[in-house]
């Protein structure tokens, strides 16, 4: 399908930041087949910073997400949602498919509904991977090519550590504890690292702190920096770890958009077949799927670990 031009493009991701992450590629492969466009993303405001600082929009605007019963709200959404030549709904959720119908049915919304030209009609589009999903979505819309991103605007950025260094990432979803590998273990796996000269930095939000602080007591050397990066800062920070070891969380989508050797931890509560980090070359990423993370051993993990630096 060839592209016609277009003017204003409007970009749909919302989150969460896993899935942000994996649309970099979908990002930079919009801005290469539109360059000359004003295109606009709508996201939620934990991503603005990332997408005002990278080289793929001109306007960043803030989905408030306002339930669908605020009037006032939703007549905000639909001023921010109108006006555009194409609509790319990288988001593809039951609340986006709302999202069409608010912005006026255009023809030029590229999405899962089914209404329009540019509609991701592959019935098999909710057993693909996150990423061939999307690439699938742009390919039908007319663009064949979505690269791996380039990240360099980021490689630099956050705190300079010296020495060679992991990174734990011991957090996940708060409602999804299931996904948590026990921090005693992450403790544990700190002083093999410490014991083979490699400081161990435990990141995540603030509300990630007690485990750092658990992980501490086991590894008093590991360094705390939950709470202290953004997330520009925290891509830097991976983009020159020698390592980094986490469960199915948005940060270790980061790691291996940043290059970085990841170990991730899957438990039965998600599907690695569909959401696992990638990476941006073969062997990057080693992923452990076990139907409970309790009983995934320290050694098991150790093992996985690259000790050359």
């Amino acid at each position: 399908m060839a592209l016609r031009p277009v003017s204003r493009i409007l970009v749909i991701r919302l989150g969460a930041l896993g899935d942000f992450v994996q649309s970099f590629g979908p990002f930079q492969a919009i801005r290469a087949a539109h360059p000359q466009a004003h295109i606009t993303l709508l996201t939620t405001r934990p991503f603005v910073e990332l997408a005002q600082l990278s080289p793929w929009f001109d306007q960043v605007l803030v989905d408030a997400r306002s339930p669908w019963h605020d009037l006032k709200g939703l007549l905000a959404l639909r001023q921010q949602l109108r006006g555009y030549d194409r609509v790319y709904d990288l988001q593809t959720s039951s609340r986006t498919a709302r999202y069409f119908l608010l912005a006026g049915k255009p023809k030029g919304w590229c999405g899962h509904v089914a209404a329009t030209p540019l509609s991701h009609a592959n019935p098999w589009r909710n057993d693909m991977h996150t990423r061939a999903r999307q690439r699938d979505q742009l390919r039908m819309a007319g663009l064949a090519e979505v690269p791996l991103p380039d990240v360099s605007w980021l490689a630099g950025k956050g705190p300079d550590v010296a020495g060679p260094y992991a990174v734990l990432v011991p957090g996940a979803a708060p409602h999804r504890p299931a996904k948590r590998w026990p921090a005693r273990r992450y403790g544990y796996l700190a002083q093999k690292l410490v014991a083979q000269g490699i400081s161990p930095l435990i990141v995540g939000t603030g509300a990630d702190t007690p485990l750092a602080q658990e992980i501490q007591q086991i590894c008093p050397q590991a360094q705390d920096y939950t709470g202290r990066t953004s997330l520009p800062e925290l891509a830097g920070l991976l983009a020159r770890a020698t390592v980094a070891i986490g469960n199915d969380t948005g940060p270790m989508h980061l790691a291996a958009l940043m290059g970085c050797r990841c170990v991730v931890l899957f438990s039965g509560q998600s599907n690695p077949a569909l959401t696992s980090p990638l990476g941006r070359v073969p062997g990057q990423v080693c992923v452990f799927s076990v139907p409970d993370l309790a009983l995934l051993g320290v050694d098991r993990v150790a093992a996985a670990l690259c000790w050359r630096h």
